[in-house]
């Protein structure tokens, strides 16, 4: 009796199920921007650096770099948290909520289906009774009035007559609505009784199953939200331990020795200043052995010398003075001297590297040369019967085409004569039913439309081979000796792709060549094509066109290439004719792994 309880509480189940899909969802929102963030600021930090613009590789800037990297491994590790929380919770989340909807709609229909019967019994029992109440009032007053009327004695016999069929009605009216109030009851209570026990039990069960599914499926993708994270972890883990092997890899000795590779000047120290002596000129009488000596004004033009020295050193922390050595190079920074001359690296730079980053980075768009010759093309003249105007490639596809179309109109024509020649076997079988001859101008005319779709199959087809001839010359794919074969090796396949297999099927009967003598006998030189089945002629041909074989109805003929969608099957006899016949005048049984007739 809680149906609309239960309404309330699957409806909740399924609000529920959808807020937590718009949860996953956020969730995936959150992670694509925290990765796109990441993504950013390792690509602002990233070193951009020209071959021109080259710093020294310090262990904690190459540390930082490998931390970038890593960085950016961290950040397609958060994509793949979003793809997999995107496909395997959330978008499996919304399927499971359209068919929960669905599934629930229907239970909830079958309920209510069920109340509204029980409702519609509960309607026809009421009615019953009020009728058979109603009926009963009336008889109580029927008997009533005859009892009045029987009593007195001034009423006449015709009225208590009257009243008494009156008060017999009655009665049987009212027994037959309590017959009938009766079945009602009976029929209501029986219906009750079902669909308390039976119906809304089973329909409760059902959707008690639901909810208990959706349940199960909600604890699913709670453990594929934690899975979609858990899977991760080990990559994550990794590009945490590559930050951490990063870090240990800084080397402050390596990077103080760097720093001294890179600015050593390679002067000596200055020498102590000498003692000047301003007292010589008083102290003239003095002996040799003062302190004093002629060589200091040597001394004193070496001290200016090497207080110059010595102001040229102290350049790195103030102006730098005019150099009096040869200016420093960029061969300096990256090579030392030894003393006896040779020289060895201190930095391993790599300006190839950057010159062929920024070589990759550069892609030149230049248009495509198969558009411009479409261009070219598409600029020409009015276009020609046999496509001439067209490059070769386009002109195959255009013939192809129109030969395809010409092939599907003889199938019509085809049909249509079939069935033309058909009516008229019923009309001369059963002349009541109409006059044969009366089918003959259209038989003929369709006859004669075959006839010409054929010979524009055969034109078309002609240039087609001319096309592929040239292609196929220009590939090389055909010999030489197979030039004015029947089958060309090279051909295009009905699929559209060029096969070498001379044993295939040309879209039509062979055409006259220019030289029948040279064909024929290259032909006849060559062994007899395997026969993979046999045929039955249902009607006969004549084969007045070339390349056609001429069979009677009923005729039986080898079978040696099969219709490749042009309406012809190349067939053999048994004294080794060949030739092309339609395929829909046979009936053709193929045979696997026939080796031969």
């Amino acid at each position: 009796d809680q149906f609309d309880n239960l309404d309330k509480h699957t409806q909740w189940g399924i609000d529920f199920l959808e807020k937590y899909a718009k949860f996953v969802k956020e969730r995936i929102e959150i992670e694509q921007n925290y990765a796109k963030q990441l993504r950013n600021l390792v690509k602002k930090y990233c070193p951009k650096r020209s071959p021109k613009d080259e710093e020294p590789r310090f262990t904690s800037c190459i540390a930082f770099f490998n931390i970038l990297n890593e960085l950016n491994d961290y950040a397609g590790q958060r994509e793949v948290v979003a793809e997999e929380m995107g496909h395997r919770v959330y978008g499996e989340l919304m399927r499971y909520s359209h068919d929960l909807k669905t599934e629930r709609k229907m239970h909830l229909q079958e309920g209510r289906k069920a109340q509204q019967y029980l409702d519609m019994c509960w309607k026809q029992m009421d009615n019953s009774k009020k009728k058979f109440e109603r009926e009963c009032r009336e008889a109580e007053k029927a008997q009533q009035s005859y009892e009045r009327l029987d009593n007195d004695t001034n009423a006449t016999k015709a009225d208590v007559e009257k009243a008494k069929q009156q008060l017999n009605l009655r009665t049987h009216m009212a027994d037959e609505n309590k017959n009938e109030y009766a079945a009602q009851l009976q029929n209501f209570n029986g219906e009750q009784h079902k669909h308390y026990y039976i119906v809304i039990p089973q329909i409760y069960k059902q959707l008690q199953e639901m909810d208990e599914r959706r349940t199960i499926k909600l604890s699913e993708c709670y453990k594929g939200f934690a899975d979609s994270e858990r899977k991760v972890i080990p990559i994550i883990s990794k590009c945490l331990e590559g930050m951490i092997l990063a870090a240990k890899s800084v080397d402050e000795h390596r990077d103080s020795q760097l720093v001294i590779d890179c600015f050593k000047s390679g002067f000596e120290p200055p020498g102590d200043f000498p003692f000047e002596d301003y007292s010589q000129n008083i102290y003239r009488t003095i002996s040799d052995g003062t302190i004093s000596t002629p060589k200091q004004e040597g001394m004193r033009i070496d001290t200016k010398t090497t207080v110059g020295k010595a102001k040229g050193k102290l350049w790195l922390f103030g102006k730098k003075p005019k150099p009096q050595s040869p200016p420093l190079t960029p061969t300096s920074l990256y090579t030392s001297s030894t003393p006896n001359g040779s020289q060895y690296p201190i930095f391993s730079i790599e300006p190839v590297h950057y010159c062929m980053s920024d070589i990759k980075t550069g892609k030149p768009r230049i248009p495509s040369f198969r558009s411009l010759k479409r261009g070219y093309f598409c600029l020409q003249g009015p276009a020609l019967e046999d496509f001439s105007h067209l490059p070769p490639e386009q002109r195959r596809k255009k013939l192809q085409q129109r030969i395809d179309e010409l092939n599907r109109e003889l199938q019509k024509e085809t049909d249509q004569k079939d069935a033309l020649i058909k009516m008229k076997d019923v009309y001369e079988k059963n002349p009541q039913m109409g006059d044969p001859s009366s089918l003959q101008p259209k038989l003929t005319e369709t006859m004669s439309n075959m006839d010409r779709l054929r010979m524009e199959i055969h034109k078309n087809e002609a240039w087609l081979s001319e096309v592929e001839g040239k292609v196929a010359a220009r590939s090389d794919r055909r010999h030489s000796s197979d030039i004015n074969h029947l089958v060309t090796q090279g051909r295009e396949s009905p699929e559209g792709s060029y096969t070498d297999d001379a044993n295939q099927e040309v879209r039509g009967p062979p055409q006259q060549h220019a030289h029948p003598n040279e064909f024929d006998d290259e032909f006849e030189d060559d062994d007899p094509l395997p026969a993979i089945g046999h045929c039955k002629a249902i009607y006969p041909f004549d084969g007045h066109n070339e390349g056609t074989l001429a069979m009677k109805e009923g005729e039986i003929l080898y079978i040696i290439e099969e219709d490749k969608g042009d309406g012809w099957t190349r067939a053999r006899r048994h004294n080794g004719e060949e030739g092309y016949v339609p395929t829909s005048y046979i009936d053709v049984t193929l045979e696997k792994n026939s080796k031969g007739a």
